[in-house]
C-alpha cells in the first residue's frame, strides 16, 4: 500500500483508513506493507516502508520517490495516493482509491493558493486512474469528475471499536470531529451551538475533537485535542448527537463512525454526508443557518433520536470494515480491466 498519511503523524482520515485496511488484510492472512512518509503506527500488524520527507511540495515529491521503488515482490499495489507516474507495470495488479476528489474540493477551499493546489492534485488523480488497472470510489458522487470509473467501495469502520454500547452522557452532548478552520467549520459550529443551543439548554455541552481551536471557547464548548481510537469511540457511545458540518467530503469517515454507535448525525448536505446518510432518511441534513436549531430541536426530543438511532445502525451495516476488506479482496483478484 501507498499513503503519504498515516495515524502517527497525520489527522487526516485517509490514513486512518489505510491503517484499518492493512491491519485487517494481515489479519486474513496477507502480508502487507504500508509505503509512507509519516512514522510508523502503534498498534500496526503490517510491515512499514519508512521513506521520509521534508521541505516543500513533499506529497507530490512523494509521487516521484514511490516511482523509484522496487515493487516487484508484491502481488498488488493499493495506492491511496501519489501513484500517478507509475505508468510502466511494476505488480500483477495495481488498484487505486480515490478518496473523495479534489476537484470537488477546490470548489469549496478559500484562496487563490489552496484553490490551485486542489486543482494540481485534482489533474493527478485523473492521472491515476489512468495509471492503475482498477481504480475505485468511496461514493457515487466523486464519480462527477472521473465518469468512467465504475467501481465503489465505500470506507470501512470496525464494529469491534466503534461499535460498543455504553451509557450516555448525563447531559445533551453533541460531538465534532474534525478542524476548527477549513472546510470542516468547527468554528461556525460552536458559534451556532453558542446563539441556539445554548440559551435553550443551558446544561448542554459541544465536545470537540480537534487540535486547532482557540484558548478561549464559548460556554459549553470543550476541546479535547486529538484521542486514540478507544478514547474517540467512548466519546460517540457517550454522546447524545453527532455533527460535523462541513462544505464538502467524499465521505464522511466520522459520519460512518457515530452512526455505528448508533449516535443520531446532523451534518450540512456535502456529498459525503448525502450518501452515508441516504440522502437524510438515516440521518439529519439542514443548512447552516438552521443548524443550532436543528441541535436544539433534536436533543430536546428523546423519541426522534432514538429513531434516527435506529435508522444510523441499520445504514452502519453497509459500511462494516470486514464487507469493505472483502470487496477489496475481489477486486485484487479480477483481473487487470484498466480504469474501471
Amino acid at each position: 500500500m501507498i499513503s503519504y498519511y498515516l495515524p502517527s503523524e497525520s489527522k487526516i482520515g485517509v490514513g486512518y483508513q489505510v491503517h484499518a485496511l492493512a491491519n485487517e488484510l494481515v489479519r486474513r492472512g496477507h502480508t502487507v506493507d504500508v509505503f509512507s512518509p509519516c512514522a510508523p503506527v502503534d498498534g500496526a500488524l503490517y510491515g512499514h516502508v519508512h521513506l521520509p520527507m521534508s521541505g516543500p511540495l513533499r506529497t507530490f515529491r512523494f509521487a516521484f520517490v514511490m516511482r523509484r521503488q522496487d515493487l516487484s515482490s508484491y502481488d498488488v499495489l493499493h495506492a491511496h495516493g501519489e501513484d500517478y507516474w507509475m505508468w510502466r507495470r511494476r505488480v500483477p495488479m495495481h488498484v487505486r482509491t480515490l478518496h473523495g476528489s479534489c476537484f470537488e474540493e477546490a470548489l469549496h477551499v478559500k484562496g487563490v493558493k489552496e484553490t490551485a493546489r486542489m486543482l494540481l492534485l485534482g489533474l493527478t488523480e485523473v492521472l491515476a486512474s489512468l495509471v492503475a488497472d482498477r481504480t475505485v470510489l468511496i461514493s457515487p458522487g466523486t464519480r462527477r469528475w472521473t465518469p468512467w470509473v465504475r467501481s465503489i467501495i465505500p470506507n470501512g469502520v470496525d464494529p469491534a471499536i466503534f461499535g460498543r454500547a455504553s451509557p450516555k452522557a448525563e447531559r445533551p452532548t453533541v460531538l465534532f470531529v474534525g478542524t476548527w478552520g477549513g472546510r470542516k467549520r468547527g468554528a461556525a459550529l460552536a458559534e451556532a451551538f453558542a446563539r441556539d443551543v445554548t440559551p435553550r439548554l443551558p446544561d448542554a455541552e459541544l465536545r470537540m475533537v480537534t487540535q486547532d481551536a482557540p484558548a478561549s471557547l464559548p460556554s459549553g464548548v470543550t476541546a479535547l485535542g486529538r484521542l486514540s481510537d478507544a478514547e474517540l469511540a467512548d466519546e460517540y457511545s457517550r454522546s447524545w448527537v453527532f455533527c460535523l458540518p462541513s462544505t464538502y467530503e467524499g465521505f464522511g469517515i466520522p459520519y460512518a463512525e457515530a452512526m455505528t454507535a448508533g449516535v443520531p448525525v446532523v451534518a450540512t448536505p456535502n456529498l459525503g454526508a448525502r450518501y452515508v446518510t441516504e440522502e437524510g432518511s438515516a440521518g439529519v441534513l439542514t443548512g447552516m443557518q438552521d443548524l443550532g436549531h436543528v441541535l436544539a430541536d433534536l436533543l430536546s426530543d428523546p423519541d426522534r433520536r432514538e429513531r434516527v438511532a435506529r435508522r444510523s445502525r441499520e445504514r452502519a451495516r453497509s459500511f462494516e470494515l470486514g464487507a469493505v476488506v472483502s470487496a477489496y479482496e475481489q477486486v485484487y483478484r479480477s483481473g487487470r480491466r484498466r480504469g474501471r
